[in-house]
């Protein structure tokens, strides 16, 4: 096992023009693993999509229904930062199984739960359980892979997730025609494989995992090589991963206006709801037929390229949903920011965050970066649809104008390389400033 999971090596310093089966069979093991469990995870994800449904089915309010789905989400923001802590301290393999578990066993007690303060905590607690493992499985299939190939597997991870995320609706109103409890226990189920999953097949020991192999100095008083303390003070004292982490946090709240202004421009401009399925089919079209194709071209660049032109094409895209155009521009926006997610995002969210981190603070770093996207993706549609109803098509432009303002933070926060792809920075780096 030990030697299936270890590192694949590159066979070349010049083959970065990889295609996703030479990427997909020089992967070990744990990596495929992950990337399936990430699908199967994803296609059982019923419950966040009609958690509004089944609790107004209940009895509850609208707005007691909306306020859980935003306490999941809450929930969700903070499980990745406890999944960072628990990557670097627990190790990954440990974290996934662990959480995973935990969120499995949650799920169901909400149908048996009469109290609504009580179901607000145990969604609260789910949320954080259902997305904790994302830090560490990001930072195992980072180990695990050359990191040259980071942007070509972490396209292929966003495609097994984009899958998962199309179908499981689909899924999950089946399943609720027969009944709501089999929603709960749908996703509990799909939940209980990807960690058993995990338990059989991830490795004990990686290079960030200090609690089971000894590989990080330290891991017993929780300091890292060279006695810099193990902690999220250590990522705030990064300033230039700061400016990325802004960059982040302002990218997810512009993307985010598909699913909370687009509906409201649509409906502007007198275009019915079939305009809006059409666009957002658009997007998910593009997204899972093109980024590995696309992940292929990228993955030779910059990774500091990659990830500005991503964010700039996003907010530009954005922008020219503003273009008295009709039905053209809204067309034409929604090509150029998802040419944008594209580029982009496989280094935006992972990627980068990945490489950035050293050894015992990678799970950190990676859980930085998730709590910030949760953050911007749960307050952007309050700010977006605050700023549409006073200024309408004005959101657009400014999204265009803090597109260009999270571009530039994107360039400082991201460290240049001389290759396509940045390795991990040094320890007595995570103090630098940006420059």
């Amino acid at each position: 096992m030990a030697q299936d999971n270890a590192t694949k090596p590159s066979s070349a310093a010049g083959e970065q023009r990889a295609g996703v089966r030479q990427v997909w069979h020089e992967s070990p093991a744990a990596v495929k693993s992950l990337l399936g469990g990430m699908m199967i995870n994803r296609l059982g994800g019923f419950v966040q999509v009609f958690m509004v449904l089944y609790l107004a089915e209940r009895g509850f309010s609208d707005a007691q229904a909306g306020a859980a789905l935003g306490v999941y989400g809450a929930g969700a923001v903070v499980g990745t930062l406890v999944g960072g802590w628990m990557s670097d301290r627990l190790g990954p393999r440990l974290t996934i199984v662990s959480t995973l578990l935990g969120s499995a066993v949650l799920l169901p007690c909400v149908l048996h739960l009469d109290s609504y303060a009580t179901i607000l905590a145990v969604i609260a607690l789910s949320g954080a359980a259902s997305l904790a493992y994302q830090p560490a499985s990001t930072s195992m299939i980072s180990d695990l892979t050359a990191p040259e190939r980071h942007m070509m597997v972490f396209a292929m991870g966003r495609l097994a997730i984009n899958l998962g995320s199309t179908i499981a609706p689909l899924l999950g109103a089946a399943l609720v025609k027969v009944s709501w409890d089999f929603l709960f226990w749908g996703e509990a189920l799909a939940v209980v494989v990807f960690s058993a999953v995990a338990a059989t097949t991830l490795p004990r020991g990686t290079a960030t995992d200090p609690a089971e192999d000894g590989a990080a100095a330290g891991a017993e008083d929780g300091t890292r090589s060279g006695g810099t303390k193990a902690s999220y003070r250590a990522v705030l004292a990064d300033r230039r991963y700061l400016l990325f982490l802004l960059a982040m946090f302002v990218s997810s709240v512009i993307y985010i206006q598909h699913i909370a202004a687009l509906p409201l421009t649509v409906k502007h401009l007198g275009l019915g709801i079939e305009v809006y399925a059409a666009m957002i089919a658009l997007n998910g079209l593009l997204v899972i037929t093109c980024e590995l194709l696309v992940a292929k071209v990228v993955q030779r660049w910059a990774m500091r390229t990659a990830v500005v032109l991503g964010v700039l094409l996003t907010g530009v895209g954005m922008s020219m949903y503003a273009l008295p155009w009709g039905l053209a521009a809204l067309v034409i926006a929604t090509l150029v920011w998802s040419l944008g997610e594209i580029i982009g995002y496989p280094s935006l969210f992972f990627a980068y965050p990945a490489q950035a981190g050293p050894p015992g603070l990678r799970g950190r770093y990676l859980g930085a970066s998730n709590a910030l996207y949760g953050l911007g993706s749960a307050i952007g549609p309050f700010i977006g649809v605050m700023v549409w109803n006073r200024f309408e098509e004005g959101l657009w432009i400014a999204c265009g104008v803090v597109g260009l303002l999270a571009g530039a933070a994107a360039r400082g926060g991201v460290r240049p390389a001389d290759g396509p792809t940045a390795g991990p920075i040094a320890e007595g780096e995570a103090t630098c400033h940006a420059t």
